[in-house]
């Protein structure tokens, strides 16, 4: 992970001032930083029986495909409104900038699926929150949590279920 962490590109002031934005675009183009946050993240949940992953809207599609991929599971993307072109389910929730809505297929999960939500970074947990709360909805038969990033000193753990196993491979 020392490689990946080298070409995470630190952008101060973004997207408001006084945050200091850890941006994945840069580990993302580089072919190995790509290749490793591939491979760490399926290793994760290789022997879970993984049959769904959900990426979130829009850098959790990146790693949640490679992901999905890797496992053999199917890809649900979690989109903001009026992206998805079926009956959706949806969830508001407060973000670190403002409130926003995040939405899923209806017929996305079933009862026997196994799923991992996949998103880029945890900041404060409202989006993945979100997320978890529509999959769960769905009944499957088990939930994993799963970043790139977590911002520990924003404690977003705090923020998602205390029974989901969280994992994210990069601590900050």
């Amino acid at each position: 992970m020392e490689y990946v962490k080298s070409k995470i590109r630190d952008v101060v002031d973004f997207p408001t001032k006084g945050v200091l934005f850890k941006d994945l675009t840069t580990a993302f183009k580089d072919p190995r930083a790509l290749h490793i946050i591939g491979w760490d993240l399926s290793q994760l949940y290789r022997d879970k029986g993984i049959t769904k992953v959900v990426g979130i809207e829009s850098r959790g599609f990146i790693g949640g495909s490679i992901l999905a991929f890797e496992l053999g599971a199917g890809f649900v993307p979690a989109r903001k409104p009026g992206k998805l072109p079926a009956n959706v389910i949806r969830n508001s929730y407060q973000k670190e900038y403002g409130v926003d809505t995040i939405e899923m297929h209806a017929d996305a999960i079933s009862e026997n699926d196994i799923v991992v939500i996949h998103d880029d970074v945890l900041a404060t947990g409202g989006t993945m929150a979100a997320a978890y709360e529509l999959v769960k909805s769905m009944n499957p038969k088990k939930i994993y949590i799963n970043f790139i990033i977590e911002l520990e000193s924003l404690n977003g753990r705090a923020n998602l279920p205390a029974d989901a196993e969280v994992t994210s491979l990069i601590k900050y």
